[in-house]
């Protein structure tokens, strides 16, 4: 039996155990784990090395190695995100609806877990945590693959999770790590129907579509992020200026990071050249289109490519629009919908943009980057859909939930 097949069926043998545990049971074990981290963190950061370096040997951009790169903060708010996964409503059981009929049925909905979870993910030791942590608060078992160029990161910190589950009644096959880097470990899991009931891919937009597209595993789609930030003509030039920069140079490698800036013409005019000082000292490489280079000559010209990259690096598209409409429309033909924002003071600018835009999160007035599982409130994510069934936008723990109808009866028959 190959690695996959076995470790799934291990993960599927676990899902029976924790479709039985207490609220108390599953807190009390993250709670080990979340200690464990912060214990053992030397460890990890030592594992994490060996990743860097092996990335840095391979030319892996700077960016890519800031998604891969753990240190003391980074494990303490993984950490914390375990912690503040335990503070929150357990989903499970949820009683949804009571329908009474007539015939005296009683029909209870409740919400019941998935059942074992494939994560297949790239370069991001935190997903590991994350989704082992969402995976076994709703009742899940988890299989995990990352990317090569985490392994020796991810086969620690699966180390340091399986010996604190050990300690409490969750199973420590409950998470399962994929060992494997060859691209064919992907695709068997792709295909375990029967033992995966769900297959959820978080990278870019070349391993998105390659899950999509080959999977008979139902799949829950992480979209790729090309987010815009539209700067209306009403705008207040240091909010514009100072969202902006925030969505691009916070933490340009994640998904929520914005990729294209629009500018309305009539705030072009008055402060985009001193606006795009700010990136030009940010190290922001730029690209724009032939309105935008009238106002940064320094710039250099957009494509058409440019406008459906998804960088995640240090490079912002400009483009200067004449309309709300036209901005619009560019978002509807370049946007993955993932998150969008309108920085405006024109209020019927931000209803039009907050209802028409297609997006998971749309934003008036501040930086995408708040497209993120920690910062709504979720205490961690697994992913964000762009997708519009089961679930969109971070997915918290009530995405991580099916349903289930318990029918009550006192002898009925249907005629």
């Amino acid at each position: 039996m190959s690695e996959v097949r076995e470790k799934a069926a291990l993960a599927k043998s676990a899902s029976a155990v924790l479709n039985t545990l207490t609220t108390k049971q599953k807190n009390d074990a993250l709670l080990k784990v979340a200690s464990a981290l912060i214990e053992r963190n030397q460890e990890i950061i030592e594992a994490n090395n060996e990743d860097l370096e092996h990335g840095r040997q391979n030319g892996t951009s700077d960016s890519l190695l800031d998604r891969l790169k753990l240190n003391e903060k980074r494990i303490e708010d993984i950490a914390e995100g375990l912690r503040l996964i335990t503070q929150l409503p357990d989903p499970i059981g949820e009683t949804l609806e009571v329908i009474e009929r007539p015939n005296g049925l009683r029909i209870k909905k409740i919400r019941v877990p998935l059942g074992v979870i494939g994560m297949i993910y790239e370069a991001r030791p935190n997903v590991t945590v994350d989704a082992a942590g969402l995976a076994l608060k709703t009742g899940n078992a988890v299989v995990l693959r990352g990317g090569s160029s985490a392994l020796s990161s991810n086969k620690k910190i699966v180390e340091v999770l399986h010996d604190a589950l050990a300690k409490t009644a969750i199973p420590t096959h409950a998470v399962q790590l994929i060992e494997d880097p060859n691209r064919s470990s992907v695709d068997e899991m792709l295909k375990l129907n029967g033992l995966l009931d769900v297959v959820i891919p978080r990278g870019g937009s070349s391993l998105i579509q390659t899950v999509v597209q080959n999977a008979t595993v139902p799949v829950i789609e992480t979209g790729a992020g090309i987010c815009h930030t539209y700067i209306d003509a009403s705008a207040k030039p240091d909010m514009a200026r100072d969202i902006a920069l925030n969505a691009k140079v916070q933490r340009p490698s994640v998904c929520n990071s914005m990729e294209t800036l629009l500018v309305h013409e009539q705030f072009a005019a008055l402060h985009l050249s001193h606006l795009t000082e700010h990136f030009k000292d940010a190290s922001v490489e730029l690209r724009g289109s032939e309105k935008a280079l009238t106002y940064v000559p320094w710039a250099v010209p957009a494509t058409e490519e440019d406008f459906r990259t998804e960088y995640n690096d240090y490079i912002l598209n400009i483009k200067v629009v004449s309309s709300l409409d036209e901005a619009l429309q560019h978002i509807a033909t370049y946007g993955t919908m993932h998150s969008e924002c309108i920085v405006t003071e024109d209020e019927q600018n931000a209803k039009r943009f907050l209802q028409e835009v297609d997006a998971a999160a749309v934003y008036h007035n501040a930086s995408t980057r708040f497209t993120d599982g920690f910062e709504f409130g979720f205490g961690a994510e697994i992913g964000i859909s762009t997708q519009k069934l089961h679930a969109r936008g971070p997915m918290g723990l009530p995405a991580l939930t099916s349903i289930k109808y318990l029918v009550y009866g006192n002898g009925q028959i249907r005629n």
